[in-house]
């Protein structure tokens, strides 16, 4: 799928999933978008069939869940095998998310929770028996999102 195949009721439903997937309806946003329910439920499925809407996935306050600590692990791969690297990089335990840089010395970010830092120690051994280089450590008080405002015109 091209960017021009995204048309401004595609982005309206982009941004209505991203505010709030799991409780609004393809008839709510049927209503934002002046379109039709059906019309929302094909629009949806042609955008997960290809791949634009990736998954559907809660919003955790690991904080408030008990892992208290978030932290980011900025680390350096060889460029031919650090996207091969990725899943086995998610599938090390307290790993949220990895996410491949393109600049700068270090090229992948992981993020990673726990609950002291006896959890974080362990990821980090982890990566570096993998090959990896852990150039930088940061300690995350808080992370927020929004969705993104390109997607927020009406269709």
């Amino acid at each position: 799928m091209s960017d021009a195949d995204i048309d401004d009721v595609d982005t309206a439903i982009l941004y209505a999933l991203q505010e709030d997937a799991r409780n609004r309806s393809s008839g709510d946003i049927a209503e934002r978008t002046g379109t039709s329910d059906s019309t929302v439920r094909k629009r949806i499925g042609r955008l997960e069939s290809e791949g634009v809407i990736k998954g559907y996935s809660a919003h955790v306050d690991y904080q408030k869940s008990g892992y208290p600590l978030r932290m980011l692990l900025f680390c350096t791969a060889s460029i031919a095998e650090r996207g091969d690297l990725v899943p086995d990089i998610l599938a090390i335990d307290g790993v949220v998310s990895v996410q491949e840089l393109v600049t700068g010395e270090s090229n992948l970010l992981v993020t990673v929770v726990g609950e002291d830092d006896d959890d974080i120690t362990p990821v980090a051994q982890e990566l570096l028996d993998m090959g990896l280089t852990v150039t930088d450590e940061v300690l995350v008080r808080s992370h927020e999102t929004t969705p993104f405002g390109e997607f927020a015109t009406e269709a």
